[in-house]
């Protein structure tokens, strides 16, 4: 059996470590969650208002991988109690509902963290050349790209 080249063994490396990546990004946000009173769900549905704008809890569940119904205004209603998205009826559409996200109130729990984590990774990315971020923007854009790809094959659409 032919013995590896250092190109075959870093590629399995990266392998490697993206999965790893994965995993602890998603450990990562269910403890966020955890931490502030939510589940893993909720946060990413906040999340999702907040990065990608209102939203009707149809829209919301497309985004967020959930049914349509139940499940969405299950987690819509936890998201409104806990005061972080708020619901106003279409001003087009009086039947429509759009869904919130109040940002102020997302960023007073969840943004002590947020903050914590997103100065580390700035002091890190301090020590790299323009080069080496430009690098490392193209292999997270691409690895959100086939994410977000392979997830909707899983969705089956």
């Amino acid at each position: 059996m032919a013995e590896k080249s250092t190109r075959d063994r870093e590629i399995e490396r990266a392998g490697e470590v993206m999965r790893e990546f994965m995993a602890r990004a998603v450990l990562f946000q269910e403890a966020v969650a955890k931490w502030g009173g939510l589940n893993s769900t909720d946060l990413q549905c906040a999340s999702l208002l907040m990065s990608q704008g209102p939203a009707t809890p149809g829209e919301l569940a497309d985004r967020a991988g959930l049914t349509a119904g139940g499940g969405i205004t299950t987690a819509i209603d936890r998201l409104e109690r806990a005061g972080f998205v708020s619901r106003e009826r279409d001003p087009n559409d009086r039947r429509r509902v759009i869904v919130t996200a109040n940002a102020g109130a997302i960023l007073e729990r969840f943004g002590e963290v947020y903050g914590r984590v997103g100065a580390r990774w700035n002091d890190y990315l301090e020590t790299l050349s323009d080069e080496q971020i430009a690098f490392a923007n193209e292999l997270f854009s691409r690895a959100a790209e086939l994410n977000r790809d392979e997830i909707e094959r899983l969705r089956g659409q």
